[in-house]
């Protein structure tokens, strides 16, 4: 359906008794939404565009709304579907449109100088490798990392002593362009200038213009008892400057912890196997048990099944960033001989025997 046929209170999107400034509303909304500038893959979006604003431009009219209201065909009739930017409303009409490209767009009918925005600088990111022992205790290491500096000749403007950036002759300091698209403007960044608004005309010799100079920046860095793989800390402010006057960004260290061959880590628990054989899980027994601070005695109970976790507290990792550490869960394995002797084969024969044990019985589904 054409958009001179459409309903152009259905295309705002607003009632029959709607007030000028619900109108207005509704039309910002949907001007946004739809200007081809941020739908520059939508190549429906200039036809969508159009035909929000030639509502508008009817509706946002006393006269035309009235005559429209009459009927659209006795309007369209009239000659009066056609679209102006102004209206009849003249620089008033205008304005509503300038006020919204302008925001959105950084607009071009403005003639404002756009000052050079702030930027927080690049977070950086180093790894440290630590034995599984140093990430229980804690240690202090020195970590080397490259990174960005501000440049001190010229204290990061990137002109040369005595001199200073200049505002960009091509976009009068705005840090955009503009180019007229009929009843709007496209703005798009200066091409001369990046988007900055000024220019170096004298480039610092030390950093070339840029600002920055790049350096191998050293650092003593404390890593707390029970840091785990993957743990991050945070130096605030130590990542790379910021741009025009920006705070530096942080410098996060990732602890990288290199495997236990007895104990799995779980949060602040460790879990270690404790292999015992069948006469000790039958007997009960106290074995010998290693933790990360040495040897304990570990009391097995008697009857203990294969796969049953035994708490051993205090045992485990400190607890990073709080009080105390976690607990070792020492993990049973009952161990099954696999070469019996005779002579142990009939004991367990009469064992069994004796015993005359179905631990199947009584089991759903066996």
């Amino acid at each position: 359906m054409a958009a001179a046929q459409r309903d152009y209170y259905e295309v705002l999107g607003v009632k029959k008794t709607a007030t000028p400034e619900e109108m207005r509303k509704a039309y910002r909304k949907l001007a946004r939404k739809n200007h081809p500038d941020a739908n520059p893959n939508d190549p429906a979006a200039e036809e969508r565009f159009k035909e929000i604003s030639t509502a508008y431009e009817v509706l946002s009219d006393t006269e035309k709304r009235k005559q429209y209201d009459q009927g659209p065909s006795a309007y369209f009739g009239r000659g009066g579907g056609g679209f102006d930017p102004r209206g009849s409303q003249g620089a008033q009409g205008f304005g509503d449109f300038a006020d919204i490209f302008g925001n959105l767009f950084g607009g071009g009918g403005g003639g404002r100088q756009r000052r050079p925005q702030a930027q927080k600088g690049r977070d950086l990111s180093v790894a440290v490798n630590l034995s599984f022992a140093d990430a229980l205790k804690g240690v202090t290491t020195k970590i080397s990392v490259p990174k960005s500096l501000q440049c001190r000749t010229c204290g990061g403007s990137g002109a040369a002593p005595g001199t200073r950036p200049v505002t960009c002759p091509e976009c009068q300091g705005r840090g955009v362009t503009s180019q007229n698209q009929g009843f709007f403007a496209l703005s798009q960044p200066c091409s001369r200038c990046g988007g900055d608004g000024t220019i170096v005309e004298k480039p610092c010799p030390t950093c070339s213009g840029r600002g920055i100079t790049e350096a191998l920046k050293k650092y003593t860095i404390p890593l707390p008892a029970g840091v785990k793989d993957g743990t991050k800390i945070r130096l605030k402010g130590k990542g790379e400057p910021g741009l025009r006057g920006g705070p530096p960004g942080d410098l996060y260290v990732v602890t990288r912890v290199e495997d236990s061959p007895l104990f799995l880590r779980r949060g602040s628990d460790f879990v270690i196997d404790v292999p015992i054989t069948i006469s000790e899980a039958a007997l009960g027994a106290t074995v010998p048990v290693p933790t990360p601070d040495g040897r304990v005695a570990l009391k097995v109970p008697a009857g203990v099944r294969d796969g049953t976790l035994l708490r051993i507290p205090g045992k485990g990792s400190p607890r990073l960033g709080e009080d105390g550490s976690g607990d070792l869960l020492a993990r049973i394995s009952v161990e099954t001989p696999a070469d019996l002797t005779e002579g142990e084969r009939a004991l367990l024969e009469e064992y069994a025997a004796l015993r005359n044990e179905d631990p199947r019985a009584g089991r759903p589904g066996w």
